[in-house]
């Protein structure tokens, strides 16, 4: 793994296309993050695809804000990955295992933008953790169909 990014993965007994499906509706992100961090879709597609910008509104030890992102790696049923302004991005890969099951692997790559200031503040652990519960999430979903 590269020295800038975390990830973790998880198998999920439910096809690549219901999981992508829901990773490429915002107004699912809510009900999937783990991080506590996400509370609602502003604006944007009902379906994201490359190129899409989407808003949400956050919530951080507290405070509130907006971030804006835009799709910036697609593939059908395969990737999806945004950023924000920061330039960090979210991406998802998917790989269906067998029929019916599929390997999902959610990576926070920080390597561009702020390295050091995201280091120093704790956040690789914080969004180790918020993977964790994602991916715990999304498996839930995707799963109960």
């Amino acid at each position: 793994m590269a020295e800038h990014m975390v990830a973790r993965s998880v198998v999920v007994d439910a096809p690549a296309k219901r999981i992508f499906d829901l990773l490429a509706d915002p107004a699912r992100h809510p009900e999937l993050d783990g991080s506590g961090t996400v509370r609602g879709a502003v604006f944007g597609p009902d379906r994201l695809e490359s190129g899409s910008e989407f808003g949400m509104d956050m919530r951080m030890m507290g405070l509130p804000y907006r971030m804006t992102n835009r799709v910036v790696e697609f593939e059908e049923v395969r990737l999806i990955a945004w950023k924000h302004v920061g330039s960090h991005r979210w991406r998802y890969e998917l790989e269906e295992m067998d029929p019916g099951r599929t390997l999902v692997t959610e990576t926070f790559d920080y390597t561009r933008g702020q390295t050091l200031f995201y280091v120093l503040s704790g956040a690789p652990a914080r969004n180790a953790r918020g993977i964790e519960e994602t991916l715990v999430r999304l498996k839930r979903v995707a799963e109960q169909g």
